[in-house]
């Protein structure tokens, strides 16, 4: 099977030595240094990604920076993975395009919202298509005359799903083999620091060290597996067979579920809580993993086994039920709360689902008991349709986030949605420059409320600033978006409260869900009480210098003491707030106290 190629391209020379080879492909020789080569370029690169992304944990990320570690990350995996010393210029442009491809989304995504990170949707989709594309690039290597691509569809299937799952087996070795890496070094730095010879457990504790033995570590790993990929085969069809094995538990399953739906109903899956859209999806991915791990590569790689058989049957024929079902979920959410980016993304997802569900109602009634054989054809030619929408659906040309703006501001202005429940943080930091050009537009309204919610929304630094508290009270938007000093009752009344001191009390955000107290206990000093955990804070100013900070050292204790309650919304807006001595009792031990002080 391995040995079949549709055309061998550039065989090893006649003369060239055939030592014994571990490969199945005979196309390919040994390569002895090749794990030696891949640890030492995953190595270096995993250098340059830790300068690329080091920085300090409150500065602002680079768009640049972002998108450069990911061509760098990118590109390294696809290189490694795909890399074959015949063709080895073929694996390299491959992985820079995708690199670039990666880098470029990255780049959009950082700078696309406020605060916004390189890893949105668009950045997964990528990396989706980059997952997809590797198998295919690796069978079309194998096998093409020449280097045009066009006809991916016409490639070998057994080809594509061996390289796809080695692929799978060789990472997720090549990231456990990384962790007993690091499992060893720290065994090794300890045993040398009991000695006093600290140099290894201080070279672990720097981040660039780190990701340089990550990377000499997973790449030295992938190097050897594909050296050796006849065990990687055999590995990869145990793990075919442990799965198969699970195959008819979920068939059974998935058909007494959805017998068991025609006598419940629908609404309870809406009442769950859960997200019966996301659990479907997750049931139907899983339906499709096993079906494939049942029927294998081919004809001649089909279980036997007329149980797993029919239970692949079943799984591929339950996709297509549990796709309806996401969509029908999907569609409830959407009519309920409009659209948003991550509904856009989910509505696909369940296209995608559909598709693969339809292909195998389509196998089987077409196949019958060889259904296999007329899915497989299908499942190529969905694979790369699936990596083609992907690629597309990443790269910023069509914005979700101006959609789902202009669906949400329809909701809006035809009262669909109150301007209290209205989904203001999503605006501000999910919808990108078009939900902030909408912001802008809202904060000029005639309607008062609209205006300063909108303008509460835009001067939030962080969406956290925004997010609705709910527990035992749900946070009143309204009042949220007031200044800060109409949520804080002053003590005694009409004491001024220094700016450095309210925008500290402001940041620490302990006033956003409920009124606080500003209790002043000396001339530089003040107490926030609040309905927090912490439920009392202390501040300490500066007089000299007109600064203002958290005084914790203040307290014996932190938070509130056991059984204390903290107080109601009511007690503070109109109850009496003052500070009194406690007397209390603690043990002393040679006149040194000892333990905390009790009742």
């Amino acid at each position: 099977m391995w040995g079949m190629t549709d055309a061998t391209a550039t065989p090893p020379a006649p003369e060239s030595p055939r030592p014994v080879s571990a490969r199945l492909d005979d196309s390919d020789p040994p390569w002895p240094l090749r794990p030696w080569i891949m640890a030492a370029i995953c190595a270096i690169a995993g250098l340059i990604f830790h300068f690329l992304v080091d920085r300090a944990y409150d500065s602002a990320g680079e768009p640049w920076r972002a998108a450069l570690a990911a061509l760098v990350a990118v590109s390294t995996l696809v290189f490694v993975l795909g890399v074959e010393r015949r063709r080895w210029h073929w694996a390299a442009g491959f992985a820079l395009l995708w690199g670039a491809v990666m880098g470029l989304i990255s780049w959009h995504s950082a700078g696309y919202n406020v605060g916004g990170s390189p890893v949105e949707w668009p950045f997964w989709s990528g990396l989706l298509a980059v997952l997809v594309a590797t198998p295919l690039f690796q069978t079309r290597r194998d096998v093409a005359p020449d280097w045009r691509f066009w006809r991916l569809w016409t490639m070998p299937y057994d080809r594509i799903h061996g390289h796809a799952w080695a692929d799978a087996v060789i990472g997720a070795a090549g990231l456990v083999f990384t962790g007993i890496t690091f499992l060893l070094m720290w065994l090794i730095a300890s045993l040398f620091d009991l000695i006093g010879i600290d140099l290894i457990k201080q070279l672990m504790g720097k981040s660039w060290f780190g990701w340089m033995l990550a990377g000499a570590a997973f790449g030295g790993a992938v190097g050897l597996l594909l050296e050796r990929d006849r065990l990687v085969a055999t590995l990869q069809k145990l793990v075919m067979i442990v799965l198969a094995v699970l195959a008819p538990v979920l068939a059974v399953a998935l058909v007494l579920f959805l017998i068991s739906l025609l006598g419940t109903g629908l609404q309870k899956l809406w009442d769950s809580g859960f997200s019966t859209a996301a659990l479907m999806l997750s049931a139907a991915a899983f339906a499709v993993l096993l079906a494939n791990a049942v029927i294998g590569n081919g004809a001649a790689d089909r279980s036997g086994n007329r149980l797993l058989h029919g239970a692949a049957a079943v799984l591929a024929v339950a996709v297509l039920p549990l796709a309806a079902i996401a969509f029908r979920a999907m569609l409830l959410r959407i009519g309920q709360y409009g659209w948003t980016p991550e509904r856009i993304w989910g509505v696909i997802a369940v296209l995608i689902a559909l598709a693969y569900g339809l292909a195998g109602v389509w196998a089987l009634v077409k196949g019958r008991r060889g259904f296999d054989d007329m899915l497989r054809p299908l499942q190529q030619r969905l694979a790369i349709g699936l990596m083609l929408l992907a690629a597309f659906l990443a790269l910023p040309i069509l914005d979700f986030g101006a959609i789902s703006t202009r669906d949400q501001m329809a909701r809006l202005k035809s009262g669909a949605v109150t301007a209290e429940k209205f989904d203001w943080a999503a605006m501000a930091f999910d919808f990108g420059p078009s939900g902030r050009e909408a912001l802008k537009e809202l904060a000029g309204s005639p309607d008062t409320a609209r205006a300063q919610l909108a303008n509460w929304a835009l001067k939030a630094e962080q969406r956290w600033d925004l997010v609705r508290f709910e527990g035992e009270e749900a946070t009143d938007i309204a009042f949220a978006a007031k200044p800060l000093l109409e949520r804080v009752r002053v003590v005694p009344e009409g004491r001024d409260v220094p700016e450095p001191l309210l925008a500290l009390i402001e940041r620490e955000g302990d006033c956003r869900a409920s009124r606080c107290v500003l209790l002043w206990v000396a001339a530089d000093r003040a107490a926030l009480i609040g309905r927090s955990h912490r439920q009392v804070t202390l501040f300490k100013g500066d007089p000299a210098a007109g600064s203002w900070a958290r005084d914790d050292r203040g307290f014996r204790f932190g938070g509130a003491r056991e059984g204390e309650e903290a107080p109601t919304s009511e007690e503070l807006e109109t109850g009496q707030v003052e500070v009194r001595p406690v007397t209390r009792q603690q043990i002393f031990v040679n006149g040194k106290p000892v333990g905390q002080d009790f009742e």
